[in-house]
């Protein structure tokens, strides 16, 4: 399905791209206009030259490929089951990141890349946004798209958007995508392109630029990936490992498709190509992420932990693991590096410029990494003030990583190591067989570079460690804006809209937000009596990477 669905497109838009994977999103930007269909072009694009001054390189193609829900251990090279030969070799020949941060959610992630910034930082710090929500993306951020566009790209999405769409203003070509092909909702039935909210609640979501692509609607059955991807899996006894095997299979051809036009038509000696997905797996849907703890939705290594990889002519040191630090906020600041721009177009963002630690093997400028706190997810009974030493609500969800050391605190969600072949169907002790269930704790420390399976909380040996990274989360809190999680319209039902899921709210019409503020309590000001100057700031940071801790 995705192969013919980039056949399709190929004809249509200037850069090819991944649709979507069991629920993915590609994003791809590409430099200038592509013609898909002249004839074949000479790999080494000429490059310009003013007199006696050195050559000038053009910025690079980029080719940005997100998918959604594939697990830790789903690709090859993790000695997975799962067979990737083309993305195995893309990896092999370019930087594996090993030590890559996304977020446990779809449209975190997505709103983290596009914008560079923290959920807290745009009021998405809260779940996913849902297709009735009017919601969708703060219209006062410059997305990376539009910084592109600024520096003379042509910016071009396929697959899922999953970022809002109640007005027209949300809308992938209002956010700094020149041409756009997919799916507005989180998640879209690849053969019928039907997409449901609950029952009775279902509407087509296939568009085309603003404009729904009815035409495009297919009638055939199974509602599954094709019989020639899923039948190499056959010995899988996991049934939905088997299926979810296959739709990563269909995965990996689609990708050597498109590095194959690349090489075809010219552009690979000056393209970067980066690999992400966007979440970890679901393995009650046949996603893995063993060995690491935790699944999709949790803030375990198994919800945040990312697979990537970078792929380029480029880069100067290729062919090896890179364990550099590195966030899904810092492709904002990297790419718009790469794309020429300077630092003042990146101002105000939580992302670093990670180019020369990819590519050069130096160290990341990144020295911790604020997973999220989320003040309205289910607080954990367990938590209080008491139990932060006084100064952070441990009921609160909440986890962030500095150095060597990541803190949980609150409810991180489901906490299990799932082998990959364990049964969907299986009796709840089989779930468990590996589960150190502990009802009453609302703090976990752990050191991820000497465990990254998150086997020994330290919290209780290392209290000095979990009160420095408490400190860290009050600081991040009192920067974080209003959530933005408004209540369901009913105007959004597709059957309302002509059976499909397209903006209901006028651009004219003002926004009514059902803000929640996260309760300030006032006595940590006085318990912590905590500097506001940058100084203590800087001096904190240095003590929490020293060797002391």
């Amino acid at each position: 399905m995705f192969d013919r669905l980039i056949n399709r497109k190929r004809q249509k838009m200037a850069t090819t791209a991944l649709t979507g994977f069991s629920m993915m999103s590609l994003l791809s930007l590409g430099y200038l206009s592509w013609d898909l269909m002249s004839p074949n072009q000479v790999e080494n694009e000429p490059v310009q030259t003013f007199g006696n001054v050195s050559p000038v390189p053009q910025p690079p193609h980029i080719i940005f490929i997100m998918t959604d829900d594939q697990g830790f251990n789903d690709i090859g090279y993790h000695s997975s089951d799962i067979r990737t030969p083309a993305l195995d070799k893309l990896a092999a020949d370019g930087v594996k990141l090993e030590n890559y941060y996304i977020q446990p959610i779809c449209t975190p992630s997505r709103s983290q890349f596009i914008t560079g910034r923290y959920q807290i930082h745009t009021g998405l710090q809260h779940s996913i946004i849902r297709p009735r929500q009017p919601n969708c993306l703060p219209f006062d951020h410059v997305t990376l798209p539009q910084r592109l566009q600024e520096l003379g790209y042509s910016t071009h999405m396929l697959g899922k958007w999953h970022l809002g769409f109640y007005k027209k203003e949300c809308l992938p070509t209002r956010r700094g995508f020149d041409t756009y092909f997919g799916s507005l909702t989180g998640s879209v039935n690849y053969y019928t392109y039907d997409s449901c909210d609950g029952p009775g609640l279902c509407g087509f979501d296939l568009h085309e630029g603003e404009t729904v692509a009815w035409g495009q609607r297919a009638v055939h059955t199974p509602l599954q990936s094709p019989r020639e991807y899923i039948y190499p899996y056959r010995e899988l006894g996991n049934v939905a490992r088997r299926k979810y095997a296959a739709m990563v299979s269909t995965v990996d051809e689609a990708v050597r498709n498109i590095t194959y036009a690349l090489r075809k038509y010219g552009y690979y000696q000056n393209s970067v190509i980066i690999f992400s997905t966007d979440n970890g797996g679901q393995p009650l849907s046949g996603g893995s992420n063993w060995p690491l703890r935790g699944r999709k939705g949790t803030y375990w290594e198994g919800g945040v932990r990312g697979l990537g990889f970078v792929h380029s002519p480029l880069l100067r040191k290729k062919k090896r693991v890179s364990k550099a630090l590195i966030h899904i906020t810092d492709w904002y600041p990297t790419l718009v590096g790469l794309a020429g721009g300077n630092e003042s177009l990146t101002e105000g963002v939580d992302g670093y410029d990670v180019w020369e630690a990819i590519s050069e093997g130096k160290e990341s400028p990144r020295l911790e990494i604020l997973h999220n706190i989320d003040p309205l997810y289910n607080h954990a009974r367990s938590g209080s003030l008491q139990k932060g030493y006084g100064i952070w609500n441990t009921a609160v969800q909440a986890s962030i990583r500095a150095g060597d050391w990541k803190l949980l605190t609150g409810d991180p969600g489901y906490g299990d190591w799932t082998p990959p072949q364990m049964l969907p169907g299986f009796p709840g002790s089989w779930w468990n067989l590996e589960r150190h269930t502990e009802p009453q704790k609302s703090v976990w420390l752990f050191n991820i570079s000497r465990d990254p399976y998150e086997r020994l909380d330290l919290s209780e040996q290392r209290p000095d460690v979990v009160k420095e990274l408490l400190v860290r989360l009050v600081y991040y809190n009192r920067t974080a804006v209003p959530v933005r999680y408004p209540s369901e319209d009913p105007r959004a039902d597709p059957h309302l809209n002509g059976g499909a899921w397209v903006p209901w709210v006028g651009d004219e019409e003002e926004d009514s937000w059902d803000s929640v503020y996260q309760k300030k309590n006032k006595d940590w000001k006085k318990k912590l009596k905590l500097s506001k100057s940058r100084s203590f700031f800087r001096k904190l940071n240095t003590r929490i990477m020293s060797n002391r801790i």
